[in-house]
């Protein structure tokens, strides 16, 4: 048998073989297939949500980020990043729309102690010794990458770098900025 007649395992006849210039797919794909509903459509929907037994209806881009958000607080990293991440893309978006104005100002005093208690549960920080109630605590690589992409234009001083270098659980972990002096 000649090398042109084979036929076997990815060698079909050739006379069923399509022939050349003519699709495979005379028909094409279906009408309306490709028009897929938009993103907004599918976000904007309302949806029933359950929160502390009460239940109200949110958007579904809404319900989304409470989703993500209560995930970043059990302790996902990556989901926090991307929910502060969505997070402040959705505060620029208001706030090049117009809607970004204070309305009230809240003061909240706290009592010494106090905030260590409240990082903790946000997976914000932790302890070194999660066994004694008077351990240091030390903030987490995401934390201090966030609040330094917030700085801008400002630079920290050289003392003020090394203190926060100094207050990082894994300071190898960070992603420093390359104006930035002191390293780990």
């Amino acid at each position: 048998m000649s090398k042109a007649t084979e036929v076997g395992y990815r060698r079909p006849p050739a006379p069923t073989q399509f022939p050349k210039g003519r699709s495979g797919n005379p028909k094409g794909r279906p009408k309306g297939r490709h028009n897929r509903p938009p993103y907004d459509a599918i976000l904007g929907q309302m949806v029933a949500i359950k929160e502390d037994g009460v239940e109200r209806r949110v958007t579904a881009a809404e319900a989304f980020l409470l989703y993500m958000t209560k995930r970043a607080l059990d302790g996902d990293v990556a989901v926090a990043r991307f929910t502060i991440a969505a997070i402040e893309e959705a505060r620029s978006a208001r706030t090049a729309n117009g809607h970004g104005d204070i309305r009230t100002i809240v003061v909240t005093f706290l009592t010494p102690g106090s905030v260590n208690s409240a990082l903790e549960p946000l997976r914000m920080a932790s302890k070194l010794d999660r066994y004694r109630p008077s351990a240091r605590i030390m903030l987490e690589p995401w934390l201090v990458e966030q609040a330094l992409s917030r700085l801008g234009d400002m630079w920290l001083s050289v003392e003020q770098q090394a203190k926060v270098v100094r207050v990082v659980r894994t300071p190898h972990k960070v992603r420093w900025p390359d104006w930035w002096k002191v390293r780990p």
